[in-house]
């Protein structure tokens, strides 16, 4: 119990430290970019837009966690509130076990999905730092061409070709791993980027060991055990390469702050020998301006004499200038007035003549806007007026149709009409059944029948 106090105190000691440094960085980082706003205005307001998202989808995960952990510790507040009035019956033990499995289920949900994310981060951080190293191998690559005679290179996106007049001039374990890179597939030694990533968890995970091909095998499921074997060994080269080339960069800039050193010490000591010789420049040189400011003292003396002189005169021909100069400022000023003037009577009659053609424009305008209204009334005049006919044509059609068909009802009741006259004895009189069964009847023919007589056969069944 108390190292796990000591460790939940730990735990809560570095989380204030984090966000205190989280605080201060976000208060520098807004500082510089408040301070740059005007000079980056669209950088700034991407980089704004960015951290605005990433601060809501932060703030909605946050308050999503909370959620599931609130959820998880009343499922197992519950629990304990049920554990502390214990009853020895099934159905109260059955309800335990329910809680505990939806305590447990909630609890392994919850270490799921973190460790999802985690393992999303994890990647999205792994080909950050691929990203990183590329950009810091390009910059290296640069500072050694920086330093050399030759000519400007450039590094393309995917694969970096060493020039041959370049390598003369770079260290050869750096020379050695480009050529590698080149020869074996890239950074990733023609795999593409998932399965290299695969393979790096699970290498990283066993530290290099052969255990790391079995797993691997369920990751890369499109690779054999020999490709995954032959990868770890084209990474553990890879690996060998890429150290010796750091150390050999390391090598080069320690051998290049050496050369500075030297090249500061040889200076500091051309300057010792610089300031003896100008301290024996400086004696010969006091002498020498010695004499020189006995003749510079005369020459003075002279040229004051020579000075008064002219300043009396170039006094004179100031006066006589600035004379000059007010009468012309005085014409400049009267030319600049009558051209103001002018420039007003131009603008007047100008802003009069716009007037009066904006003028004209609208009531061009307006006839227009009446005259295509008057056309149009009269097209819509006549097309009512079409309207109206059409109207009334099919009113008068349907007037004469309903007449015809009048006519011919009444035609057709005159036909079917029958006109019977009243006659009483017709019911005395016997009915025509009666007379047809009261005639008598001819004898029977003694002779036999030659013909039966048949019904007719219809035309569609004759010949069948």
């Amino acid at each position: 119990m108390k190292a796990e106090q000591a460790k939940k105190v730990e735990f809560i000691r570095t989380a204030e430290k984090l966000k205190a440094q989280l605080a201060n960085t976000e208060k520098d980082k807004n500082g510089y970019l408040y301070i740059r706003k005007s000079d980056c205005r669209i950088e700034y307001s991407m980089l704004e837009e960015l951290e605005c998202s990433m601060t809501a989808s932060r703030e909605t995960e946050k308050a999503k966690i909370l959620q599931q952990l609130s959820e998880i510790k009343n499922n197992v507040k519950r629990l304990q509130h049920q554990l502390k009035d214990v009853k020895p019956t099934p159905e109260f033990v059955d309800k335990l076990e329910e809680m505990m499995e939806e305590a447990e289920n909630a609890i392994n949900a919850f270490k799921e999905e973190q460790r999802q994310i985690y393992e999303q981060l994890l990647k999205e951080e792994k080909t950050v730092i691929n990203e990183l190293s590329v950009f810091e191998r390009k910059v290296e690559l640069w500072e050694l061409g920086s330093s050399t005679p030759a000519k400007k290179w450039k590094l393309p996106s995917a694969k970096v070709s060493v020039d041959k007049p370049l390598e003369n001039h770079l260290p050869e374990e750096v020379v050695e791993f480009e050529r590698f890179i080149q020869r074996t597939g890239g950074r990733k030694g023609g795999w593409d980027d998932d399965d290299h990533q695969h393979f790096l968890k699970v290498w990283t995970k066993h530290k290099g060991r052969l255990s790391y091909v079995d797993e691997a095998l369920e990751y890369l499921c499109g690779k054999t055990k020999e490709n995954i074997e032959q990868h770890g060994k084209w990474y553990q080269q890879f690996l060998i390469l890429h150290e010796r080339k750091k150390e050999s960069i390391k090598k080069w800039k320690e051998k290049q702050q050496q050369e500075k050193e030297g090249n500061l010490k040889e200076k500091e000591k051309a300057e010792k020998m610089l300031e003896e010789e100008s301290l024996q420049c400086e004696e010969a040189q006091k002498q020498k301006a010695a004499e020189e400011r006995k003749r510079q003292k005369a020459a003075i003396e002279a040229w004051k004499k020579q000075k008064a002189i002219t300043l009396v005169m170039e006094e004179a021909s100031q006066l006589k200038l600035k004379e000059k100069e007010k009468k012309q400022q005085k014409e400049c000023q009267h030319r600049v007035k009558l051209l103001l003037e002018r420039y007003a009577l131009q603008k007047k009659e100008k802003v009069e003549l716009e007037k009066l053609e904006k003028e004209k424009r609208e009531e061009a305008e307006t006839e227009k806007r009446k005259r295509i209204a008057t056309e149009q009334i009269a097209k819509f005049q006549k097309r009512d007026l079409r309207k109206l006919e059409l109207r009334i044509l099919q009113k008068q059609a349907k007037e004469v149709e309903k007449q015809e068909k009048e006519k011919r009802l009444a035609k057709l009741i005159e036909k079917v009409e029958i006109h019977v006259t009243r006659d009483p004895s017709r019911l005395y009189r016997p009915t025509k059944g009666w007379e047809e069964r009261t005639k008598e009847k001819a004898p029977a023919a003694s002779e036999p029948l030659l013909h039966i007589p048949r019904r007719a056969i219809p035309a569609w069944r004759q010949g069948l």
